[in-house]
């Protein structure tokens, strides 16, 4: 089952996902959204960090001391930044984290990560804006995105049919460019409410 869904507040995350193992939904896969297997019901304890690493070694090292501790990986990988870990030793800790401070260290990770995607996005929207990819024309005169000739002349039936045809190719031409700022404002937007969730948590 797959379910699209999405969390800044990581504890907020982990209860949702347990109670979703209540439920018999069983984590399995995390890519834009989160894809569960059926099977029974059970109590578990999930826990999430956030950690991106620069070679694949480090990252085997950071899951193998997980697994050591009894603690099982479930999904994330070495770029994805999140990783969530099952308790399956009844032994182990009731949490992946020996204190607050480093708990609450994973959302000073996941604001620098997300604030340093914002700005290495910012070169290219400038390039798009001074070759003129950027067409600040479409918010004035959005007709200037329809090429076909004498669009505007027809009536009726013909009309529409042309308009609806190429509306969505004016559509790509004037405003495709603006998933760069969309994607600005998100991570900047997660890195705020990260680094708000840091500082409540470090109280």
């Amino acid at each position: 089952m797959y379910k699209l869904k999405f969390f800044i507040d990581f504890e907020k995350e982990e209860k949702w996902l347990e109670q979703m193992a209540r439920d018999g939904y069983h984590l399995q896969h995390v890519f834009f959204g989160y894809q569960f297997r059926r099977g029974e019901p059970e109590e578990a304890t999930i826990k999430v960090d956030y950690r991106v690493f620069k070679n694949k070694e480090d990252y085997i090292d950071y899951c193998m001391m997980f697994e050591d501790s009894g603690w099982k990986h479930l999904a994330g990988t070495k770029r994805s930044g999140i990783q969530y870990f099952q308790k399956m030793d009844d032994a182990a800790e009731d949490d992946i984290f020996s204190d607050q401070a480093s708990r609450a260290a994973r959302y000073k990770r996941y604001a620098k990560v997300s604030l340093e995607s914002a700005y290495s996005f910012l070169p290219l929207l400038v390039i798009f804006y001074v070759t003129d990819i950027i067409n600040l024309e479409a918010f004035v005169n959005p007709t200037a995105l329809y090429l076909t000739p004498g669009l505007w002349d027809k009536t009726g039936t013909a009309f529409w049919s042309a308009f609806l045809f190429e509306t969505p190719f004016a559509l790509m031409r004037g405003f495709a460019w603006s998933f760069i700022p969309i994607t600005i404002i998100l991570y900047l937007f997660f890195g705020y409410k990260s680094n708000k969730l840091y500082a409540q948590h470090t109280k």
